[in-house]
Parts: C-alpha cells; structure tokens; sequence
C-alpha cells in the first residue's frame, strides 16, 4: 500500500475530532472520502499532510512514517495538498504560482500543465486575484503537479463552481488520474465523486464506517442516505 493510516486521534483545542481513522490506499488508485459536515474529512488531510499534528496513531507513506513531520517534508516526499482555500499567491501572475511549486524531476512541468489546464495558460500573466474560483483551483492542482505528486489530496475542489466549471475540472482529474497520480478526494459532490472514483470511504464523528468499491457504493441507496442524508446519486 502507498499510504496507510492507521488509529489516526486528532483534536483542534479540545475537540476530539479524529477518533481513531484507518485507512488505505493503492498506488494509483483515486479513493473518495465522504461524509457530513464536521465528520473529520478535513481534518483528516491536513493531519496526513502535517498541517495538523495527529495525538496518536501512524502515517505510513511508501514505508516511510510521517506523522512526526513537518508538512514541507512531507510535501518533499510526494504527499501534496490543495486546500478548501486554494492557497494561491494572488500578487503573482499564473505563471509566476505555479513556478513557485516547480521541482525539475517532476514529470509535469509547465508545458504539461498549460496542455491539461488551457484557461491557464490563456490567463499565464493574470495575477492570481484575477482569476474565478474556478481557475483558481486550476491553479492550485496545477502548482500541486509541477510539485510531483506521488498522492494528490483535495479538499472540495469543486465546491461552489459553476457546473461547466465542475465537468472541465473532472475532466482534468480524470486526466491526472490517467496519468497515474494517486488521489484521496474529499468532495460533497457525489455525481463527481462516482466519475472518478475506484473506491469511496465514508467517515462519521471521526470513525470511518464504509468502505466500498465504486459499483456497490452507486447500487447502495441505504449507505448515502444513513451517512450522507442523500438518497440519490
């Protein structure tokens, strides 16, 4: 396995949000993580990423531990995170943000990125505030991939975009996903999530509670709407 987790506790203040996550993930596999709002997704991410330090439990990528790492290490490794808030430079042009990810040994350098991404390279000297939300998050998986990826790791990419929006960035990440980059998808957007997932998780006051396929995640009506409140998908 790629990335194991293993009895992951995580706390903000004295919030005990993460109660015990385990989880896995294949090399090139795309694995969604599911689940209402203040379930622990979130914090999830950022605790295998190092932005938040995890209480107890292990972080095992490519048999290297990380729990004890700062994130930029982590990030060194292969284990990049775009945020909810994207993170971009909004002083900087395009080009300038996603230079600033740039490693020379990474598989996808800008030209490859203007190829997946053309609204980029059509904005490429555009300050990042110029951009909609949705080129912004463009810009944000852009810089992840110029960072070479060995497990990409998004938080609701296509929250609040426009549906033309959402069907050219899943066409991206299916792209990406092609490719074979790993990637652990938080998403409330479970049309995209079942386009691009081989596998999806559900977790629930920090516990995760399913784990199951693609198809059978789609044929189980019961699953989404006892975990997610949705019956439909």
């Amino acid at each position: 396995m790629m990335l194991e987790v293993q009895n992951l506790h995580g706390y903000y203040g004295k919030s005990h949000i993460l109660q015990g996550v385990t989880l896995k993930i294949a090399e090139g596999e795309t694995v969604t993580l599911l689940g209402r709002n203040g379930a622990g997704k979130s914090t999830t991410l950022k605790s295998i990423a190092g932005v938040v330090t995890p209480k107890q439990g292990s972080v095992s990528f490519n048999g290297t531990q990380l729990e004890k790492l700062p994130p930029h290490k982590i990030a060194a490794r292969g284990v990049c995170f775009v945020p909810e808030h994207r993170g971009i430079f909004k002083l900087l042009s395009v080009e300038e943000n996603l230079r600033l990810g740039a490693r020379k040994d990474s598989p996808w350098q800008l030209a490859d990125i203007y190829r997946i991404f053309p609204r980029l390279k059509e904005r490429r000297t555009n300050g990042g505030g110029q951009l909609s939300g949705g080129e912004q998050q463009m810009l944000a998986i852009g810089r992840a991939l110029m960072n070479h990826p060995r497990l990409l790791m998004l938080d609701e990419p296509v929250e609040g975009l426009a549906p033309v929006i959402v069907e050219e960035i899943v066409a991206q990440l299916k792209l990406i996903r092609q490719a074979g980059v790993t990637i652990l998808l938080v998403e409330q957007n479970l049309e995209v999530c079942t386009q691009l997932a081989d596998r999806h998780t559900i977790i629930e006051q920090g516990r995760i509670v399913y784990e199951g396929t693609n198809a059978d995640f789609i044929a189980d009506e019961s699953v989404k709407d006892r975990y997610l409140g949705v019956g439909v998908v």
